[in-house]
């Protein structure tokens, strides 16, 4: 997949017999990455909460798609997912996001955004990763560049709620996590990458409980589900190093063919995302499992 302005899915290599996980892949962003990918020739399994939409999606989509119940806002369900896995994943997704104007808890009691958008991928990545064969792909956004983590209050517990102060710190914590699964596949000697992907402004469900006027903005600026799903598509099965952020290439990121983007100095900070990375793993009770195998010396 080249990077220019004409970039389309249909310059996707062929992905027949690779098998493909992507959560939230029922409507929006990632039903739009399932189709190319789908069409690609690859087997796409799409991890979604409602098992009914799934399946409705991936009959829609056809050839090798099927849907699989997970909920990310519960980590039982995470779980059961990876338990229930059997066979060799070539690329795990992990697309799906939520946005919340009001504080809301998981089924866990962490705040939602953060316990969604980063905490049940980080489980689910912990516990599939013995049996994914080429890369992660996390969706990322900019909105990390306004994330801060409050390790003293990642769930709101006490400090007032704010929708965007919280969804900017799952945004960051995607970003430090992708980074600290890079560097830990690494020193594991494995050759799987981890890569983040920003699809830019999006036309999707995700700002459905925005205010109006946010959502004027993004129907006025923000670029179709396939247009948004081709940085995704990129850092999906493009040549790019490990830990490499993926997004559209013009009017500030926003829009555009993919390509290759900076993230933030927080979010390339090693020790913030090594610190994220401990306390996730106390919090999920998940925990990096591939075994060390770089020889000594």
């Amino acid at each position: 997949m080249t990077m220019n302005d004409n970039v389309t899915t249909a310059e996707l290599p062929v992905l027949s017999g690779r098998t493909i996980v992507i959560t939230g892949g029922s409507r929006g962003l990632g039903l739009a990455t399932a189709r190319a990918l789908a069409g690609a020739g690859a087997n796409l399994v799409l991890a979604v909460r409602d098992l009914e939409r799934g399946r409705r999606a991936a009959a829609d989509i056809g050839g090798r798609a099927e849907a699989r119940e997970l909920d990310l806002a519960n980590l039982a369900s995470v779980r059961t997912f990876a338990e229930t896995w059997d066979g060799p994943i070539d690329v795990l997704i992990n697309n799906a996001g939520i946005s919340s104007p009001k504080l809301r808890r998981t089924l866990d009691s962490f705040e939602l955004q953060f316990g969604t958008n980063h905490l049940g991928h980080f489980a689910l990545t912990n516990l599939l990763l013995e049996h994914v064969t080429d890369r992660v792909v996390t969706l990322g956004s900019q909105a990390e560049r306004a994330g801060r983590i409050d390790f003293d209050d990642l769930n709101f517990a006490r400090r007032a709620y704010s929708a965007s102060t919280a969804y900017n710190q799952s945004k960051l914590a995607n970003l430090l996590f992708s980074s600290e699964l890079q560097r830990r596949l690494r020193q594991a000697g494995s050759p799987v990458l981890a890569e983040a992907a920003h699809p830019g402004l999006v036309t999707t469900n995700i700002y459905a409980e925005s205010g109006a006027l946010a959502q004027r903005f993004v129907r006025r600026l923000g670029q179709t589900p396939e247009a948004g799903a081709l940085p995704v598509l990129y850092a999906a099965v493009a040549k790019v190093p490990g830990d490499s952020f993926a997004g559209p290439s013009r009017m500030m990121h926003m829009r555009g063919a993919p390509e290759l983007i900076k993230r933030s100095k927080r979010a390339s900070d090693p020790e913030l995302a090594s610190r994220l990375w401990t306390v996730s793993e106390q919090l999920t009770a998940t925990h990096f499992s591939l075994v060390h195998t770089i020889p000594a010396g």
